[in-house]
């Protein structure tokens, strides 16, 4: 156990370009820790609160020089001399020293940044890499770190592209790999099948959106589906029982809330919670489809209880919007049987153990639990320690372009050698969906 030292914030770039937060912690010990921080574009309204300068003057009004100078100071001040493996304590007084529901005063960004620079400067002082410390801290004692399936973007829509089309991820999931470089390897092949398709069609196929996926102006919402099933089938693999896909269809974002309506500008359709519901069914059955991600609105509370009424015993039904990572929405949503997984963004709820607490009530109460990125990223691969060291089962990166993406598969493929091969792979889901 180390004593916090030292503690100092800066503005670095994130892979959009925009600034974000770097922390660094060090100990009394002269070991350290350093986390830089993610940032969302397609945001839910009830996630914690990411500080912004909003001066037009710099970086368009998205510079974080007010959330670094409370790192710098006041926050500063206020864990210096805390143990930095009391995790429960720092992230107590950091939410307690803000004062706000949503971490709006010192800024969600400010505080996360400190929360986990201090795990990885006391991972560092024990000498464990960074997912075992987590395991040890956090994790279940009943099972060890396994590497997590890969959720892929392989075709983007939505707020990551410009609106092209109205769903925001079109991802591939490699169900049958057997192990971690297997999966890679199946995610390459569709991936470059992809863009030759895309090529072949017309499309510009090197343009890329936020996370790495290839973001083509397409007819509509299902030929993005169709170009799916051309490429898994021309990279040589079976659709389902190799390659599976999974939609984030971020409704919120497509959601009118006066009329209730869902409008799909691509299809030319505005549709009541019930006929997004038959839309989402009918995909189901026409396509290989395991996952859905933010299906309906994230007000939608009854429409999500429908939801997985009907499809609930055949795919995996993600709350992102609907959950933000937050205990209190996940207890809802359990209440009222609204989804049976939970997609975990460590900055939505902006700090360590309350990470930590989103994903153990999820998985006490039955829910599939999948590690995310976010649309803004860097170089750090804390993500992918995190997937490990809490046994998330499912990790969604982003696409196998731009570093900020590489960085974290890239470490998973270290943690692979580490661990000998463990490998979740399709054991993610419990053996539990059938179509």
């Amino acid at each position: 156990m180390g004593k916090i030292k030292q503690v100092v914030g800066r503005e670095i770039l994130d892979s959009r370009g925009y600034p974000t937060i770097e922390v660094d912690i060090t100990l009394e010990s002269g070991h350290k820790g350093r986390m830089m921080v993610p940032s969302g574009a397609s945001t839910g309204k009830f996630e914690a609160w990411e500080l912004r300068d909003q001066d037009p003057s710099r970086f368009r009004g998205k510079g974080v020089s007010k959330a670094v100078a409370h790192v710098n100071h006041e926050i500063a001040k206020a864990v210096t001399g805390l143990d930095a493996a009391d995790h429960e304590r720092i992230d107590r007084t950091l939410i307690e020293l803000d004062g706000t529901k949503n971490k709006s005063r010192l800024g969600a960004n400010a505080i996360l940044g400190v929360s986990f620079a201090a795990a990885h400067a006391e991972a560092s002082e024990r000498g464990l890499p960074l997912y075992q410390y987590l395991a040890d801290r956090f994790g279940d004692l009943n099972a060890q770190p396994s590497l997590p399936l890969p959720m892929v973007n392989i075709i983007s829509g939505g707020l990551h592209a410009g609106k092209n089309i109205d769903i925001q991820d079109f991802l591939i999931m490699p169900v049958g790999a057997k192990s971690y470089p297997e999966a890679l390897q199946m995610i390459s092949d569709v991936y470059f099948k992809t863009q030759e398709i895309l090529a072949a069609k017309g499309y510009q196929s090197r343009l890329l959106a936020d996370e790495g996926g290839f973001g083509p102006h397409l007819t509509s919402n299902e030929e993005a589906l169709d170009i799916l099933c051309e490429s898994v089938q021309s990279a040589g693999y079976k659709r389902k029982d190799e390659v599976a896909f999974a939609l984030d269809v971020a409704s919120s974002h497509f959601y009118d809330e006066s009329s209730g309506t869902y409008r799909l500008g691509a299809d030319k359709q505005e549709l009541t919670s019930e006929q997004m519901i038959e839309k989402l069914e009918n995909w189901v059955e026409k396509y290989p489809i395991l996952s859905i991600e933010d299906g309906l609105a994230e007000e939608d509370w009854a429409g999500w209880t429908r939801l997985t009424e009907r499809l609930g015993d055949k795919v995996q039904l993600v709350g992102d919007d609907l959950f933000t990572t937050n205990p209190q929405r996940i207890q809802k949503g359990i209440a009222l049987k609204a989804g049976n997984a939970v997609l975990v963004k460590m900055n939505q709820i902006g700090s360590l153990t309350e990470t930590v607490t989103a994903v153990k009530l999820a998985k006490e109460a039955g829910l599939l639990t999948v590690i995310s990125a976010r649309s803004g990223e860097t170089e750090d691969c804390t993500l992918a320690d995190l997937a490990v060291g809490l046994n998330g089962g499912q990790i969604k990166i982003g696409s196998i372009a731009g570093s900020s993406r590489t960085a974290k598969y890239n470490q998973l493929w270290r943690i692979h050698h580490e661990l000998n091969g463990r490998f979740t792979g399709k054991r993610a889901f419990h053996g539990r969906f059938h179509q």
